[in-house]
């Protein structure tokens, strides 16, 4: 569905609206995704609201994520070290 292009949904029994269907392809909602209701200037905009899994919550920590970013730029800059194989690896590591 081209950005822009209007549908009409209708307001059902305690405020439900179904979102047509080419709209939550293009937004990858699914059922059960929530979504966020903001009152704007020109109407209601909705806006997906992806839930971080509480089993992976961990990765999004500002410490994992400065950790992330410290990698990141070792691997740009070379900073790295390739084993052929995890005895090569683990070799490095015995002495």
């Amino acid at each position: 569905m081209k950005q822009g292009r209007a549908s009409v949904a209708v307001i059902r029994d305690k405020g439900q609206v179904t979102i047509p269907s080419g709209i939550r392809k293009a937004a990858h909602l699914g059922e059960g995704d929530s979504v966020e209701v903001v009152i704007t200037a020109d109407g209601i905009l909705l806006r997906p609201r992806k839930l971080v899994d509480a089993t992976q919550a961990w990765f999004w920590t500002p410490a994992w994520q400065r950790a992330e970013l410290e990698a990141s730029e070792d691997i740009r800059q070379g900073r790295t070290r390739t084993h052929g194989t995890e005895k090569d690896f683990l070799r490095r590591f015995a002495k």
